[in-house]
């Protein structure tokens, strides 16, 4: 029977001292990949932590299996052939195939065993390391390649019935995995290549020789890098698509100013008023925060912006929620602080309970005075003669936080060329230097500036040129209303 090494295919060692440097190079690669990975922060709830980890530990079974082939590259090929280092010769690594199941947390005493199994003589031989991949005693003696199969899941045996049968019949190379069952009930998956041996003598298969790798921990980091990533990937097309609608959801709720909003009743004491929202640097998606400025029915002009807590479609549909009822009930006449007790028992009742802040006026242009509420938000800002103040605000806590809240409400008179400035807490700057003002302060500060504005709209690119566009953690939004002549 000829040797399972050809004469065309001769062994040529490497030189020893680059193989060594090649087994140093992996020992600390493979050192510096298990300290990532140990380093790793698992959370069962981020994908993305999920993902790094399973990369981790794929790159550190193909460096095992790196370091294991260099050092028997270094050891040589032994006096006398065996199937195992003429099928690693021949064959370089498998690739990847289809995933399957194996033992969690089984022992895994080896990694490659070859077999020979003789056709002429029904003679079959297993290395050691084989009997220790299935799991069986070498007493035991090797498997019959009929007997190989009953070891197979189910599902599996088909397959290896096909390999075998062309390998055989047709002199076709076994290349396949299938998962076993060991004795002790762990499943394996195993990596089987191996070539048809001709008797020269009459042409016809003599025997066949295999080696089989144990491939489970192998397929098992790379079907977790899979749905990790599937998970990751699935989680930021969730978040585009939660952005999308958080968008056309505000864009539908919040006025499309564009612009200077007059009052419908050009009338003396009549607000010029524009708004800006400026959406977070650090956050894809969209807040709760809101402006509005609507004519009621008597004449008064309501002016509010406010806030609810979170991101995305929750927040921005609460948001919703809560802006139509104040305008319904701005329009029914109530004043400003009873509307925010009846505003705080919505959101302290819904369905999904929210936390929000909120500010609240009434102008009346007739009297030119202004009656507002807030609950928990920074106070609207005066500004007149080139100075600006907050205005002293009245009682009242954050939305949502306290069944049953009373709120109060001031008034405060108002003079043509005044403005009033409405905003977010969220204008307020990322991060504040030691004596840097915050955002109310700077805001004040332009007082100047606003004074010599000729519209609401001059003042809120002010604001935009002074706090920009981005720089902040979350998004914010700013109101300015002028009092006419």
């Amino acid at each position: 029977m000829p040797s399972h090494l050809f004469a065309d295919r001769p062994a040529q060692p490497p030189r020893p001292g680059s193989v060594d440097a090649l087994i140093t190079q992996t020992r600390r690669l493979r050192g510096d990949v298990d300290a990532v990975r140990r380093d790793a922060v698992m959370d069962d709830d981020d994908a993305q932590a999920r993902w790094q980890r399973a990369l981790c530990d794929l790159a550190v079974h193909h460096l095992d299996d790196l370091g294991e082939q260099l050092g028997q590259l270094k050891e040589g090929l032994p006096a006398v052939p065996s199937p195992a280092s003429a099928a690693e010769a021949l064959f370089p690594a498998a690739p990847p195939g289809p995933a399957a199941e194996s033992g969690a947390g089984a022992p895994q005493q080896t990694r490659i065993g070859s077999a020979e199994w003789n056709l002429l003589t029904d003679e079959v031989s297993w290395s050691d390391e084989l009997f220790a991949i299935f799991g069986r005693a070498p007493e035991a003696g090797p498997l019959s390649l009929d007997e190989l199969g009953s070891t197979l899941c189910e599902e599996d045996q088909p397959l290896l019935t096909a390999m075998v049968t062309a390998c055989l019949v047709d002199g076709k190379p076994i290349d396949g995995e299938f998962r076993i069952v060991r004795p002790d009930g762990v499943v394996r998956t195993l990596h089987m290549r191996g070539e048809p041996v001709v008797d020269e003598s009459d042409g016809c298969t003599a025997s066949m020789w295999a080696v089989l790798r144990d491939v489970s921990e192998l397929r098992r980091s790379e079907r977790a890098v899979r749905e990790t990533r599937d998970s990751l990937q699935q989680q930021r097309q969730i978040a585009r698509t939660e952005h999308r609608l958080a968008v056309e959801l505000q864009e539908a709720v919040l006025p499309p100013w564009g612009g200077t909003l007059r009052s419908p009743r050009a009338a003396a004491g009549a607000l010029d008023v524009a708004a800006h929202y400026l959406p977070s640097d650090t956050s894809a998606l969209i807040g709760g925060d809101w402006y509005d400025a609507l004519e009621l029915p008597d004449g008064r002009s309501m002016l509010t912006v406010g806030d609810l807590t979170g991101h995305g479609v929750t927040a921005t549909s609460g948001m919703a929620m809560a802006l139509g009822a104040l305008r319904g009930m701005a329009m029914a006449g109530i004043e400003p602080g009873p509307l925010m007790g009846w505003l705080n028992q919505l959101l302290e009742t819904s369905a999904q309970p929210a936390l929000g802040s909120a500010v609240c006026c009434s102008y009346d242009p007739a009297r030119r005075t202004l009656t507002w509420s807030q609950a928990g938000h920074p106070a609207p800002l005066l500004f007149r003669g080139g100075r600006g103040r907050a205005l002293r605000p009245p009682e009242g806590v954050l939305l949502g936080a306290t069944p049953g809240a009373v709120y109060g409400q001031r008034e405060e008179p108002l003079e043509v060329g005044d403005v009033l400035v409405l905003h977010t807490d969220g204008l307020t700057p990322r991060s504040i230097e030691f004596g840097r003002a915050d955002g109310g302060e700077r805001l004040l500060a332009l007082a100047p500036r606003f004074t010599a504005a000729r519209s609401a709209q001059d003042c809120v690119r002010t604001v935009i040129e002074e706090f920009g566009e981005t720089g902040r953690e979350g998004d914010a939004c700013v109101l300015v209303a002028r009092v006419g002549a």
